[in-house]
């Protein structure tokens, strides 16, 4: 006894154009498989076959499609390699290519070079004398004279500013004040006229003085100005020396007036 599918599907068949169907044909698909109750089993397996076959095939239809597409990926990626690391890539098509050519690159002009002229060296001018009151390291051979004649200035300003003791005796490294050439040296204070004769006074010898210029001047003596000094009178006096001078101890001579000379008229015999 046959036992009955477990579904049961409906199909119609169709005829050959020009036929009507007598009747509807009903065919019958019992567990997937086609055929129906009135085929035979070779037909049956015929039409299994041919039903397998072209599940197969449509089963085959994306494996193939993918396999087409995996091929021109690859085939694509190694034309574009080619093309970016070629020495001379392959041209574009036709219907790729534009009729703009691309311009080649313009070469950049070098700016021209310039020579420079020497030019003429100035002369150097003299270098002026720094402006006093500064301060100078006295070094190795220098004189008062030296120096003084280096800055522009007098010895006897350098000995005044510097209120110097022995101008000839400076030691090296001494730090001396150079005045400002244009600056005046003080003016003498005047003997007062009420000194007792033989009071003292001190005197800085100057440029040109000598002990007789001085023992005239403040009526003194050679002898009384060595004596007091304790100096030999034929000694050279050096500038900036300080003596201790007696005053008023002579009387100044006064010198002769001519008179006036009265002609007197004579008679002729």
């Amino acid at each position: 006894m046959r036992r009955g599918p477990p579904f049961w599907q409906m199909c119609f068949v169709s005829l050959p154009c020009g036929q009507a169907p007598s009747a509807p044909k009903a065919c019958f698909e019992y567990n997937g498989r086609a055929g129906g109750p009135w085929m035979t089993e070779d037909d049956r397996s015929a039409a299994e076959v041919i039903d397998a076959y072209r599940r197969r095939r449509e089963r085959m239809v994306p494996f193939m499609l993918g396999a087409l597409a995996v091929v021109l990926l690859v085939v694509g990626a190694f034309l574009v390699v080619i093309w970016f690391t070629g020495d001379s890539p392959p041209g574009l098509p036709a219907f790729l290519r534009s009729d703009t050519e691309t311009p080649e690159p313009s070469r950049t002009p070098r700016p021209p070079t310039v020579t420079l002229e020497p030019s003429r060296t100035s002369e150097p001018s003299d270098t002026p004398l720094p402006e006093g009151p500064l301060t100078y390291i006295v070094e190795e051979g220098d004189s008062l004279d030296s120096i003084a004649e280096q800055f522009g200035v007098t010895i006897d300003q350098l000995i005044v500013a510097n209120n110097l003791v022995d101008p000839n005796n400076i030691g090296v490294g001494s730090q001396l004040i150079i005045p400002d050439p244009d600056a005046d040296l003080p003016t003498e204070t005047p003997l007062p006229e009420t000194l007792v004769p033989g009071s003292t006074i001190e005197y800085v010898v100057k440029s040109g003085d000598n002990l007789l210029a001085i023992a005239e001047r403040f009526n003194s003596t050679i002898e009384a100005i060595a004596e007091a000094n304790d100096v030999d009178p034929a000694d050279v006096l050096f500038v900036g020396l300080r003596l201790i001078i007696p005053v008023n101890i002579v009387t100044p001579v006064p010198t002769d007036t001519p008179s006036p000379f009265t002609a007197t008229p004579t008679r002729l015999p």
